[in-house]
């Protein structure tokens, strides 16, 4: 059971609402030497997927605690309108890297970029770039995907599954490979319902999903995609599951470990508590619910929520680095296939989906959104045709009104493409919010057992610990300060606001109750 603090001992304990006070805090020397910072030390590391938000935080976590890691190769395209070099330059101006700009202030030095895509033959990457790979890297992180669940499955395939295999061919050719860790998801085998550290067998081979849609045009590989999906709910989770396919063919001899974590959310405590920057799955509800726009999801409010935090994933996978090349320096047997860790907080620290939310509406209603249109009104249900009734009379009846009186008085309608969004987004969520999955986690359990204490302290992935009272406390501010752009000196104001949009909410709730009751009284005095 979760312990639900008041209102007033909240307060007390976020005085000031310092959404990083454990970042403020000196860290406790860890005792003894870090036997992943001596293996880091002199490394040259490739990065794939450095621009998202797992990647960021890999980055800061590599660079800052193994402060003597040589460089640090971004493979990275370029943006449309934005050279590569100034994408790479503006995100290590972000917040999360405050830290290591004060530790290490020439820590761009060790930053190296390649341009390429993960989703072009060879990882679009030139001739002598790829002769750098060759000659200087020694671990690698494999974390670019397209997390985009409705991509179209060609795109899908090149990125998730031809990207992996392109990945393992360069791997196989680094003269220095130490260690290689591939970032997979916990729901790549979504289709069962409990899910052990193993692999399970792909819905198809690697190579044949990539041949089909290398051969196939356009048309009819859409034709066929819902066919060869099958059970999958999105092309996202099934290109994951065969991306494994590829793993397990193409990782014989390599020092390969595969990650999978479950749902990424914000950040526990390291290098910045709360720090999140996409509106992924239950952060993208949260933000809904907390501006007023999302009232209901279809959800089943008991089933556990299978989230964590994302420096415990970073954390991780650094340490599934360092494993699997102790392991290679050992001269064990050669495994038949990579080992598995999976990243999860149910075996450990389990909360439901009614907890998750319950905790999001006590922490928010300290610190509400001055970008609020309306009261916070949210709601979870299992049923299809109560889902299907609030959403229409919540959602869709004052969009069209809104959005109507806009039109009338020359504005611009907002609110009908913004709840067609919002539909889109519950439609994708439901499979995961409205069933349950057991992910088992002995290896990455085993993993941090192994670890000394000076790792322990430094690389903590440890679940058990999460209070997730105090990290909601966290994680609300962070939404607020850091997706929404919302300064926590708005409180004040936003408070106000915030009882405001609550009086005129129970003011229309009135209304429509008596309009309500006076058709019931008309319609029964008619039939009388």
């Amino acid at each position: 059971m979760l312990d639900t603090a008041t209102n007033h001992e909240l307060t007390l304990a976020k005085q000031g609402g310092d959404i990083t006070f454990m970042d403020m805090v000196d860290e406790v020397e860890a005792r003894g030497e870090s036997q992943i910072q001596k293996f880091f030390a002199g490394t040259t590391i490739l990065l794939t997927g450095g621009t998202g938000f797992l990647g960021k935080l890999l980055v800061d976590k590599l660079l800052r605690t193994c402060p003597d890691v040589k460089k640090i190769y971004l493979l990275a395209r370029p943006k449309k309108n934005k050279d590569i070099l100034k994408r790479i330059q503006e995100q290590f101006e972000d917040v999360l890297y405050e830290k290591l700009r004060k530790q290490q202030p020439n820590f761009m030095s060790k930053i190296g970029v390649i341009e390429g895509d993960v989703g072009q033959l060879g990882l679009g990457i030139g001739e002598k770039d790829r002769q750098t790979l060759i000659d200087e890297v020694e671990v690698i992180f494999h974390g670019a995907a397209t997390l985009r669940f409705n991509e179209p499955l060609r795109e899908a395939v090149y990125i998730n599954v031809r990207g992996t295999r392109e990945m393992m061919l360069l791997a196989r050719v680094c003269t220095k490979l130490k260690a290689m860790v591939h970032i997979s998801t916990a729901y790549s085998n979504c289709t069962i319902n409990e899910v052990e550290e193993v692999f399970y067998e792909s819905p198809i081979s690697g190579d044949k999903l990539i041949d089909l849609a290398e051969t196939l045009d356009e048309k009819t590989i859409n034709n066929i995609t819902q066919g060869l999906i099958g059970d999958f709910p999105n092309t996202y989770a099934y290109t994951k599951s065969v991306a494994e396919d590829i793993l397990q063919k193409y990782s014989q001899g390599l020092p390969v470990a595969v990650v999978r974590p479950s749902i990424v959310i914000a950040t526990a405590k390291d290098p910045v508590a709360g720090w999140i920057d996409n509106v992924y799955g239950p952060t993208g509800v949260i933000v809904g619910a907390e501006l007023g726009l999302m009232h209901v999801l279809h959800c089943r409010p008991e089933a556990q929520a299978n989230v964590v935090p994302g420096d415990c994933v970073a954390s991780a996978c650094v340490a599934s680095a360092w494993r699997v090349a102790r392991s290679e320096n050992r001269q064990a047997p050669a495994q038949d296939r990579p080992p598995l860790y999976h990243c999860v907080c149910s075996e450990k620290a389990p909360i439901t989906w009614a907890g998750f939310m319950s905790l999001a509406e006590t922490h928010g209603f300290l610190c509400p959104s001055s970008q609020a249109i309306w009261y916070y009104s949210f709601m979870m249900t299992s049923s299809r045709m109560l889902f299907v009734l609030v959403t229409f009379l919540t959602h869709w009846v004052p969009a069209y009104l809104v959005d109507g009186a806009a039109t009338v008085v020359g504005k611009k309608p907002q609110l009908i493409k913004a709840y067609t969004k919002i539909s889109q987004f519950s439609e994708v969520l439901k499979f995961f919010t409205l069933r349950e999955w057991k992910f088992h986690n002995q290896n990455m359990t085993r993993l941090f057992n192994e670890m000394c204490d000076a790792d322990k302290h430094i690389f903590d992935f440890d679940t058990s610990c999460i209070d997730w009272n105090e990290y909601f406390a966290n994680y609300m501010r962070g939404i607020r300060v850091y997706l929404l752009k919302d300064p926590l000196s708005t409180v004040p104001g936003s408070l106000k606001k915030f009882q405001r949009l609550k009086m005129l909410h129970y003011f229309v709730l009135t209304v429509i109750g008596l309009l309500f009751l006076r058709l019931l009284w008309f319609f029964m005095s008619f039939f009388v």
